[in-house]
């Protein structure tokens, strides 16, 4: 749910194993996609999440059936097809734990294809996921080549000119150093004067840290922003001092610093920020078309899950407690067309 905080009593109310992240509704169709199935193998009503997780989640098989008061609030087409399309914008080199090649090497796992799967279910579905790069996530739902996506995508109020809301878990960003490093962010944008910052071209942390970057700039101070093309790429430059930070979706830099814990290069998480910005709560959301008519069975269907249960349990195999909401709201306030 929406909440209004003032800066200070976010950032402190905001924990390390949280979400954020995505995309900007202007996009360039660079990349490909491939399709890629979540294990299916499930027996009739139970989904079982975290498998092939390679111990980023711990392996739990929920019960869950399709509930036909709300898979009747399809559209007829798709009820007909029998089929939910998924989108993940996890090209070409995955976002553990939302979204990554799991231990056979070829499947998808991840908690957002995992909560799509227990979704798809209560709408009485066959979940079916293809996998793109970011920039083309959003060209498969504009074309109709996927139904919803799931992928940490940020509730903004751009997006809502195209796109329609189902939202399920928190979006919180985060800062990683070096865990030699003395810089801290505390909220203050002011802590980034002199900084070299990686962040993910088209993403929603992109656009609040250019915002920080122009303010700086009036002020007569420099922000520096650098830009590479995978995750390997950044963590080099992180390594070497390229960069001082990287500002990302707080589970993914949450999950980076637990696999360096025990590396020559260590990291840490050095402050967090809301992804709606200073005042509002940001909240990561199904997303379809706009005039799908999918948000709400998609709402209603994420309501039932957190309602009985399986929500939280969700959840807690990703180690991502600390991201739950009350309950999926449709079209919620999001980051708003100026954010600070």
């Amino acid at each position: 749910m929406s909440a209004h905080f003032t800066r200070r009593s976010l950032i402190r109310g905001i924990t390390a194993a949280t979400a954020v992240a995505t995309l900007a509704t202007g996009l360039a169709a660079c990349g490909g996609d491939s399709d890629a199935a979540t294990q299916t193998n499930d027996s009739v009503g139970t989904v079982t999440v975290g498998r092939l997780s390679n111990g980023a989640a711990k392996e739990t098989t929920l019960k869950v059936a399709e509930v036909k008061s709300i898979s009747a609030e399809l559209p007829a087409a798709l009820k007909k097809s029998g089929t939910l399309v998924i989108g993940s914008g996890t090209l070409p080199s995955g976002s553990p734990p939302l979204g990554f090649v799991g231990s056979d090497q070829k499947t998808l796992t991840g908690s957002e294809s995992d909560l799509a799967r227990l979704v798809a279910a209560v709408l009485g579905l066959k979940p079916e996921v293809k996998r793109f790069t970011w920039e083309n996530l959003f060209v498969g739902i504009d074309s109709g080549k996927v139904n919803v996506g799931f992928s940490n995508i940020t509730d903004t109020e751009e997006r809502k000119q195209k796109y329609e809301f189902a939202s399920y878990r928190k979006d919180d960003l985060a800062f990683e150093t070096a865990k030699s490093s003395k810089w801290t962010f505390d909220g203050d944008y002011e802590a980034l004067a002199g900084q070299t910052v990686s962040v993910g071209a088209g993403t929603n942390q992109e656009r609040i840290l250019l915002e920080w970057q122009s303010r700086l700039k009036k002020e007569g101070k420099k922000l520096t922003i650098k830009y590479f093309q995978d995750s390997p790429s950044i963590y080099l430059a992180l390594n070497s001092g390229k960069i001082d930070s990287y500002l990302g979706p707080s589970p993914n830099l949450s999950y980076h610093v637990t696999q360096t814990a025990s590396t020559p290069n260590p990291t840490k998480i050095a402050g967090q920020y809301s992804g709606a910005g200073e005042s509002l709560q940001g909240l990561i959301a199904a997303t379809a078309k706009k005039g799908s008519g999918l948000a709400k069975p998609l709402a209603d269907a994420i309501n039932y899950l957190i309602d009985k249960g399986q929500y939280a349990k969700w959840l807690a195999a990703w180690n991502l407690s600390n991201d739950a909401v009350a309950k999926s709201e449709i079209n919620p306030p999001g980051l708003p067309l100026t954010n600070s």
